[in-house]
């Protein structure tokens, strides 16, 4: 929900105009400051940022999106595995129109996806060139899929498909990475290779796609058709460590986000997952439905990690009044009822509030900036600081932080 001054906002940002009394009130009663939450090196991620915000360091246990999606999904990683986040995507034009296929749903995403499986995982010149059983598609929510390439080489760049918005794919397709990375695994398939397998798999994922029945439908209609995947943020099963081994004080806690690389993450921190009936990953998301999951995960937990995608996608999607709306709603719907709920406990519960890494609502991508945060409990010493905000918390009394040091902070508290 972090983002840049805007001119049609008289110079404001999506935050500093917001209607949000409960943020505000609780940067009022608490101490805020800001973040850095993508290390140098690094793309500006949700995987990245909230690995950080959870304490990891990203030196250590980075490995994609891909792998943390498919901890989530249940697919449990092989040694040989490569693991890719796959979105399905829309193209027109020659150039990628959105990232996320139209607001694809997840039972219409369901059905293309099993389409491809049976149409590339036996495809013959794949299997020909590459070996047979190399490819497997995975399922997930909405957009967001799973791309499994047995013997892949992670050395390969991809582009994020959310950061080139109404830009030309074909620049963008899959090139071995310009590294002099040796693997910490023997793999079966080169770079080249993984690359030339990647961008195989786009283009005929392009030609079926556009024949099923779901996209000509809706190319009669006149909608955005979910014509391309789009692989991206692939690695290995990861090595992390779980939240109580970092904090001891941490004997059971919870993650309850729609997103399946949240969820991912979570299972690798060991933290227990928390299906909200409901739960979108966008604006219509079930806000009360999560709030209501964190007061009773709570209730029997030392720690929750709730996760709302909304404002980020209506960034993404360049959508000023939505963006708007959903950090009043997050305010309302979610961080107010959560207040309200634990303010009184006997045992007194610690709230921080913060976006992963902005999402600047003009630009459309993700960009590698500080992020404003919040930290409250009873008693905590105010900083002063009168509203949750960009350019109020610059002045705020935990300044600015870095990377393992928020959640350091946090669980000292």
């Amino acid at each position: 929900m972090a983002d840049h001054p805007i001119e049609r906002l008289n110079g404001k940002t999506p935050l500093q105009h917001a209607n949000k009394p409960y943020m505000d009130k609780l940067a009022r009663m608490g101490r805020t400051g800001r973040l850095i939450t993508v290390p140098e090196g690094f793309p500006p991620g949700s995987e990245v940022a909230n690995t950080a915000i959870l304490g990891y360091d990203l030196e250590k246990v980075y490995e994609g999106r891909g792998p943390l999606e498919a901890a989530s999904i249940g697919y449990e990683m092989r040694m040989e595995d490569l693991a890719l986040r796959c979105n399905i995507i829309t193209l027109a034009d020659g150039k990628i129109i959105t990232h996320n296929g139209g607001n694809l749903q997840t039972t219409d995403a369901a059905v293309l996806i099993d389409y491809l499986n049976k149409h590339l995982a036996n495809d013959a010149e794949i299997a020909e060139k590459f070996g047979e059983n190399r490819v497997q598609f995975i399922a997930g929510i909405q957009y967001r899929h799973l791309l499994i390439i047995r013997g892949g080489n992670k050395h390969i760049d991809c582009a994020p498909p959310h950061d080139h918005p109404n830009e030309p794919w074909r620049p963008l397709l899959v090139k071995p990475a310009n590294d002099d990375q040796t693997d910490e695994r023997k793999t079966e398939l080169t770079p080249a290779q993984t690359t030339e397998l990647v961008n195989m798999l786009i283009l005929k994922s392009q030609e079926l796609l556009e024949k099923h029945p779901f996209n000509q439908e809706r190319a009669k209609r006149g909608e955005r058709q979910a014509n391309s995947i789009w692989p991206w943020s692939g690695g290995y099963r990861p090595s992390m460590e779980t939240i109580n081994q970092q904090f001891p004080q941490v004997k059971s806690g919870a993650v309850i986000s729609a997103v399946d690389l949240i969820r991912g993450i979570g299972h690798y921190a060991g933290l227990q997952n928390i299906i909200v009936e409901g739960a979108t990953g966008l604006w219509d998301t079930n806000y009360e439905g999560k709030a209501q999951a964190a007061i009773e995960a709570l209730k029997n937990n030392d720690f929750v990690f709730l996760h709302v995608e909304a404002s980020d996608e209506a960034g993404h999607d360049g959508d000023l009044e939505l963006k708007i709306r959903t950090i009043e709603n997050l305010d309302s719907r979610i961080i107010g009822p959560i207040y309200e709920a634990v303010k009184d406990w006997d045992e007194p519960v610690c709230i921080a509030v913060l976006p992963d890494h902005p999402t600047p609502v003009e630009m459309r991508i993700h960009v590698n900036e500080p992020i404003p945060f919040l930290i409250y409990h009873k008693g905590i010493e105010a900083d002063g600081v009168q509203q949750y905000d960009e350019v109020s918390c610059v002045t705020g009394g935990y300044g600015l932080l870095r990377l393992q040091q928020f959640m350091q902070t946090f669980m000292r508290l």
